[in-house]
């Protein structure tokens, strides 16, 4: 029998109740928030329940939001896939602005371990268990973190590109 996106729910929902909600389907990905203290637990149970069986980290990124609250200025999008049943699930978790830290999951997906990496480098969140959390694509030396909306995009002289554009608004630059 197919998986259906309510038995993901019902499960989720069953084992974590509030730290879990935002329930959407987007084309075909079934899409989540939860807590972001709850984040290990949940991955754990989703790769390891027999039904859902979701046994691959696509993907894991960091996004800026600097005109969030303060306890939503960051997020981790992590992006799963069952192979058996060819379904696909993204989870999303908020995190605080000014200490921007989560929990590491490379101890449960080992390729998770770069992409968090990537994450700090780019975003400056931190992977709490992190085996060897340092930069991975900038110099050592760099101080900034250029994936966030305070770091300029292009020459401050240029003036055929308007930021607003890109996310950079007033309110956070």
């Amino acid at each position: 029998m197919a998986l259906e996106t309510i038995e993901i729910q019902e499960k989720l929902t069953e084992t974590f109740g509030e730290n879990v909600f935002r329930f959407t389907q987007e084309r075909d990905i079934f899409s989540f928030e939860v807590a972001s203290d709850k984040i290990t637990a949940v991955i754990l149970f989703l790769k390891n329940d027999p039904t859902l069986r979701f046994h691959f980290l696509t993907d894991l990124c960091g996004i800026h939001y600097p005109d969030n609250e303060e306890n939503r200025q960051f997020a981790l999008v992590y992006h799963m896939h069952n192979w058996y049943e060819n379904k696909r699930i993204k989870i999303k978790a908020f995190i605080n602005g000014t200490n921007p830290e989560i929990k590491s999951i490379s101890n449960i997906f080992l390729c998770a371990n770069w992409m968090e990496r990537e994450t700090y480098d780019f975003f400056g969140i931190n992977f709490i268990g992190h085996p060897q959390l340092k930069r991975i694509l900038n110099m050592d030396e760099m101080i900034s973190f250029p994936m966030r909306k305070e770091f300029p995009m292009e020459d401050s002289g240029r003036t055929d590109k308007d930021d607003r554009y890109f996310g950079r608004t007033t309110i956070n630059s």
